[in-house]
């Protein structure tokens, strides 16, 4: 029987890093899952959508293969509201507006597919991020990098954004867009465990 394997339904770096700091170097698949189409009021809800969507529009090119199959997606859930990507200066000065000196919960939804025995499991986590009261010049400076337009929340832990991030509270991979505690369980969930190695990787069986 082939050893199953790990398919990330996603372009992000971050999420790759995560599984190959961990053991995994995972197949990468990119969904180009249409997000804009998904609408919802609860963060909770909206990740867990978006990541199932993004799984199940790639899981099909593993059809018979003993792939699983994991989709990411996540947001900021503010008080005043849900948010994903910035994508544009504007947008990212006005969210930093409201994130600093506060608090944030990181959502992060994870779909996980078992292509050869038509199985998912479907979870979201939350991590709760505290802000730091960052001044307008290190804002706009931050922002006029360009390196948070394109992640949720519009900050990195692990780029120039940590220097904002007082403490969180949580999974700390969660932040970074995937949990990996929470990985673990949902392929326990579908019957599977790691194992590994003394050259520091991961598989699974």
């Amino acid at each position: 029987m082939s050893r199953p394997f790990l398919v990330l339904a996603s372009a992000s770096t971050s999420r790759r890093r995560i599984l190959q700091q961990a053991g995994i170097n995972p197949i990468v698949w990119p969904s180009n899952f249409d997000e804009d189409q998904v609408k919802a009021e609860d963060a909770d809800t909206l990740v867990t959508i978006l990541a199932q969507g993004k799984a199940e529009t790639v899981a099909p090119k593993f059809a018979g293969q003993a792939a699983l199959v994991l989709g990411c997606d996540s947001v900021l859930e503010l008080s005043s509201g849900i948010y994903g990507k910035p994508e544009t200066i504007p947008n990212a000065l006005k969210m930093w507006e409201q994130m600093r000196g506060g608090k944030g919960a990181l959502v992060t939804g994870h779909c996980l597919i078992d292509v050869l025995h038509n199985r998912r499991v479907v979870r979201a986590k939350r991590s709760t991020v505290y802000f730091a009261n960052a001044t307008d010049r290190e804002i706009e400076e931050y922002i006029h990098s360009r390196e948070p337009l394109f992640c949720a929340g519009c900050f990195t832990l692990e780029g120039l954004g940590g220097w904002f991030i007082e403490r969180i509270e949580g999974c700390s991979s969660n932040i970074l867009g995937l949990s990996l505690p929470l990985l673990r369980q949902m392929l326990k969930e579908l019957g599977y465990s790691l194992s590994f190695t003394s050259d520091r990787k991961a598989y699974l069986v």
